[in-house]
């Protein structure tokens, strides 16, 4: 762990994989979501968009650290329909982070909490961890994360 500055933020480059998506089933996505998170990708998202002709499609956007880049960019031209990608720097600014364990009556569940300098300004339960513990003890995730809020808030 570094040192947090008053009103200090981290900041960093990723790169951004985008392509264009009108002629693929929308059941391959799932699957292409694990597969680049598997292979690394920071975050991975859909927006609906409309093509020329107004076809509807799907602009897939992918968050890559640097080093991840080109097997990110591989997998997206051989998991999908698409026979190109864009992809591109953007800067990052983001609060500082470190980890809590937060104790429910089901388990532990890890909260991520966010500082600005040496401020704390929010937590966050960690969603495997919450889906760890419905799926155990057979609870809706709701109630876990809800616990772990009200924990959070005590």
């Amino acid at each position: 762990m570094y040192r947090r500055k008053k009103n200090a933020l981290e900041h960093d480059q990723v790169y951004v994989i985008e392509t264009n998506l009108d002629d693929m089933s929308p059941e391959i996505t799932g699957y292409l979501m694990e597969k680049l998170f598997q292979r690394g990708a920071l975050d991975v998202f859909l927006t609906p968009i409309f093509m020329k002709k107004g076809r509807p499609a799907t602009k897939l956007s992918v968050l890559a650290e640097p080093d991840h880049r080109e097997t990110l960019i591989e997998a997206v031209l051989t998991e999908t329909t698409t026979f190109g990608v864009r992809y591109y720097i953007v800067e990052r600014s983001k609060l500082t982070r470190d980890f809590v364990d937060i104790h429910t009556r089901w388990g532990v569940v890890r909260a991520k909490r966010g500082y600005l300098g040496d401020r704390l300004v929010k937590t966050a339960p960690e969603y495997e961890d919450c889906k760890k513990l419905a799926e155990q003890h057979r609870l809706p995730l709701r109630v876990i994360y809800e616990e772990a809020i009200r924990q959070i808030n005590t």
